[in-house]
């Protein structure tokens, strides 16, 4: 049975994310934002990996899609600073939806727990491209680097509110999805745990 589980773990894992990879690809540019900034919906199978198999294998679903994103699109910098700053950004926002809604399992934890998420993920996404990416980012690029004010502008101006958007579009998709799924989550989550 333990075998059987692990098996059917792995599948999802896969199966999720596959799905995520996909979605990653069918990303779009937010108007008013810098055209690197861009737009897609692959948190939400990993954080329905999350959901049904526990918090590493939404890790996992986040590892393998930004893995495959760099062995098959590369990276501008040569150097996966994209992805990197992708894995960080749907951990920070998967792993506090996953917990809030673990405590308060219905609904509302789900919103408050999406909710989380986009404001943690937001914040420290901010942090990190001042302190992180993107000086990275010019190192890597070999361009001159941002003075101190100009990094401060560009995370205020564009990083920060950038996130909220994107956290906010993908809180309203997976509610939606959330609704319709709720019961077949439910039942995903008792057969893992029989």
């Amino acid at each position: 049975m333990v075998k059987h589980q692990k098996v059917k773990t792995l599948v999802g894992i896969g199966m999720f994310s596959s799905i995520s990879y996909i979605l990653m690809l069918m990303n779009f540019p937010f108007p008013g934002f810098l055209s690197f900034l861009l737009v897609d919906f692959s948190d939400i199978p990993a954080l329905l990996a999350a959901v049904i198999f526990g918090p590493a294998a939404g890790i996992m679903v986040e590892l393998i899609k930004n893995g495959l994103d760099y062995m098959m699109t590369g990276a501008v910098t040569g150097v996966p600073v994209g992805q990197i700053a992708n894995f960080a950004a749907g951990i920070l926002f998967v792993l506090p939806a996953y917990y809030i809604y673990k405590k308060i399992s219905n609904k509302k934890g789900m919103a408050a727990g999406l909710l989380a998420g986009t404001i943690i993920m937001s914040l420290i996404m901010s942090v990190l491209n001042y302190f992180v990416f993107l000086p990275a980012y010019t190192i890597f690029l070999g361009a001159e680097a941002m003075s101190s004010a100009q990094t401060k502008q560009m995370v205020v101006s564009f990083i920060f509110p950038f996130n909220l958007i994107k956290g906010v579009l993908m809180t309203v998709v997976f509610m939606l999805l959330f609704v319709r799924l709720n019961s077949w989550l439910e039942k995903q989550i008792l057969y893992k745990n029989v």
